[in-house]
């Protein structure tokens, strides 16, 4: 009966626990949000301002699929995080593209959004974390960080590899580098597990999307030359194995606790 009452409570959070499957498939998701982005928008022949209107149209149905479980739900949970990540690269690619904002400019205007969203979140909830996402308002909040930490992402990874012409490669390891270092400093140091967690999931964007465009950009702009189909193809893949890995494993766990109750 203990275990069970425990399950019930976890199972208010609308989000998922921060596990390595976790992590896998959120830097895979950034990894293909950076990669579709480019193949909806240059390999369809779309363009930035279509394909940003269309994903942000799917984002809302995502949005409103999530809202409405009440509860974590694999499928719903990480449709919504491709779909942000794919919507977050194009707001800033807009930015950047259609009406001229220079990347240290973006940079700057999303790190300031994302700061007054946590702000308003922790005066509103008194609490940053993600472990009780049990209400919309807080969930309203975290949706809104997620959408900034990948504008933010986007922003600062091109202008280290673009503007500041370090590569994606060395842009990749660069962000690699400081998400270790935080993982360090949570381990052995101390470091607040809340402060930890979004300072790492802001990073991994600018990581995995500096990957992805190494993966996917022709040779001659310094990527592999695989293509954005063939890199948002395989990342996708992936992604769907994984969400169903959670989904089955979630199914099991969820009879286990039935058969002890």
């Amino acid at each position: 009966m203990g275990i069970a009452m425990i399950s019930q409570v976890d199972d208010l959070n609308r989000v998922p626990d921060v596990t390595i499957d976790f992590w896998l498939i959120k830097i895979m998701a950034v990894t293909m949000g950076e990669t579709a982005a480019d193949y909806l928008a240059v390999n369809l022949g779309l363009g930035l301002t279509l394909t940003s209107l269309i994903m942000s149209g799917v984002l809302i149905v995502a949005l409103i699929l999530q809202f409405a479980q009440k509860r974590y739900v694999p499928w719903a949970y990480w449709l919504a995080v491709v779909l942000i990540s794919i919507v977050g690269t194009l707001v800033t690619d807009n930015l950047v593209d259609n009406f001229g904002v220079r990347l240290e400019t973006t940079t700057i205007v999303f790190s300031l959004l994302l700061a007054l969203t946590f702000v308003a979140w922790y005066a509103s909830e008194k609490t940053l974390s993600i472990h009780t996402i049990f209400t919309t308002r807080r969930e309203i909040f975290y949706w809104l960080a997620i959408l900034f930490t990948f504008s933010l992402g986007t922003a600062a990874g091109d202008l280290v590899a673009e503007r500041f012409d370090l590569g994606y490669l060395t842009t990749g390891l660069i962000f690699g580098g400081l998400i270790a270092a935080i993982a360090l400093a949570w381990f052995f140091l101390g470091l607040n597990g809340i402060l930890a967690f979004w300072l790492a999931y802001i990073l991994t964007r600018p990581f995995g999307a500096s990957f992805g465009d190494l993966l996917s950009k022709p040779v001659e702009y310094g990527g592999m030359g695989f293509g954005a189909t063939v890199t948002s193809l395989v990342f996708l893949g992936c992604i769907v194995v994984i969400v169903l890995h959670m989904t089955l494993r979630s199914l099991i766990d969820e009879d286990e606790l039935a058969l002890l109750d």
